[in-house]
């Protein structure tokens, strides 16, 4: 039975109409480059929670999107008719992964008992549907954000009770990790922060935060669940600040409480913007810490100042966000790219969810193919390694090193004169960078 009506998108290449359609331009998924299928190398994957319940609200307005399961009206007849719906997204958009809250997936009922019975019979359909379908989970988390238990967050709440129910939720939520074999566990603590520090005690509750994060890792290592962890950073939304504020932090609170050695980072592009960074330095930073774990890939307007969660078409941004993925030579262990984006309010036709799908994975199979080549010609390198030129010998070696006292520069200095000092420097021409930067993007995608 076809549940869209829509055919298996296939990969039409860069020689087809220029205009969009239900094609793909880029991502060819079975190509190799760089040594590795284009599959291997984005490994995505489709957010359960924006692709199948998001309904297209936002602070303004209802919901306009128009589904093909809304004939069910019974909540949990719709979520186990929802399963075949999805997997037959899936096969026809040619993605392996799939990503999930529980609470995306079946309707809470009065206790924690009843709703794990709801949830179970959801997953016991999703299991089947692996079987025989071969689509893997990328990552599973828990919703402990939406319910008003978590007004003032789960692990972070200053009610006892919420921090229990929220570790009851999570073992759970763990479980179904290691049935469905989800290779990741996030935690993106959606209400861990403060609307204001005047009732705030602000180191009991990362230290909350950090005890629940051990138990949920000492549990996984309990019950044989071998999934990477991982922690989702983001600043503000809802809460006015969130403990987890950008990579930097994260990392910080990671090392801070013991984390490091067993959670790594999934990094969200519209997280970044509005924590004022780019998606490029988050990426950065937890690369060059070892603790690139996952992408999100979706990106934000840049006029608007919350999370709207578009889907990736940037494609400046997700050459830049590939480059640094390339240089780690894959986007981490077991990580991949999940589209934690949804489609426009106005865009409420069963067919957006595939439109949307298909330009973010056009733009990151771009992004990988400039990359690439910008790589094999070392372009970056070569430049990076010419600015930096000046320690590999004379006094910036004797820096490297560590054999120069402060003794040594300041007899080194003392009688430079300012001449000397502009001398030494010399232009990053980085006009000129972003040129070159723009005729490969325009020139790898051209074919030429």
């Amino acid at each position: 039975m076809a549940y869209w009506n829509v055919d298996k998108v296939p990969y039409v290449g860069t020689g087809a109409d220029l205009k969009s359609g239900l094609g793909f331009h880029y991502y060819n998924a079975d190509e190799v480059i760089g040594g590795k299928k284009m599959r291997d190398w984005l490994r995505f994957s489709v957010a359960y929670w924006h692709t199948f319940d998001q309904r297209l609200v936002d602070p303004f307005g209802d919901g306009t999107a128009i589904r093909p399961y809304d004939k069910y009206t019974d909540p949990m007849d719709q979520a186990l008719a929802k399963v075949d719906y999805a997997f037959e997204f899936y096969d026809k958009l040619g993605v392996d992964y799939l990503c999930f809250h529980d609470r995306d997936l079946a309707p809470e009922g009065d206790t924690l008992r009843q709703t794990n019975a709801n949830l179970d019979k959801v997953v016991d359909k999703i299991v089947e549907n692996q079987k025989t379908s071969g689509m893997k989970v990328l990552w599973n988390t828990a919703n402990m954000f939406t319910n008003p238990r978590f007004v003032a967050g789960a692990a972070t709440s200053p009610y006892a009770d919420v921090f229990a129910y929220s570790a009851a939720q999570l073992k759970h939520s763990l479980e179904i990790g290691k049935r469905v074999g989800s290779e990741n566990y996030v935690f993106w603590g959606g209400r861990e922060g403060y609307e204001s520090l005047w009732n705030t005690d602000m180191k009991k509750e990362q230290e909350h935060a950090a005890k629940l994060f051990h138990l949920a890792k000492d549990y996984a290592n309990e019950i044989g669940f071998d999934a990477q962890m991982l922690l989702e950073p983001k600043p503000k939304e809802p809460t006015t600040h969130q403990y987890d504020f950008d990579a930097a932090t994260t990392i910080a609170f990671m090392k801070e409480y013991d984390l490091d050695k067993d959670f790594k980072l999934n990094l969200e592009g519209n997280h970044a913007n509005l924590a004022g960074h780019t998606y490029q330095h988050e990426i950065r930073v937890a690369r060059e810490a070892g603790l690139l774990g996952s992408l999100d890939a979706n990106e934000g307007d840049k006029l608007i100042g919350w999370d709207i969660d578009e889907y990736p078409s940037n494609l400046y941004e997700t050459t830049a966000a590939m480059y640094e993925v390339v240089e780690q030579g894959s986007i981490g262990p077991r990580g991949g790219l999940n589209f934690d984006a949804k489609p426009r309010r106005s865009s409420f036709a069963p067919e957006d969810l595939f439109y949307g799908h298909i330009v973010g994975m056009d733009s990151f199979a771009a992004g990988l193919r400039v990359a690439l080549k910008m790589k094999e010609d070392k372009v970056l390198e070569n430049l990076v390694a010419d600015r930096y030129s000046s320690y590999q010998s004379g006094i910036g070696a004797d820096i490297e090193s560590g054999k120069a006292s402060l003794a040594d520069l300041e007899n080194y200095s003392l009688d430079k004169t300012q001449k000397d000092l502009r001398d030494a420097t010399s232009s990053d021409h980085l006009e000129q960078v972003k040129d070159t930067i723009n005729h490969y993007i325009v020139s790898v995608l051209g074919g030429k």
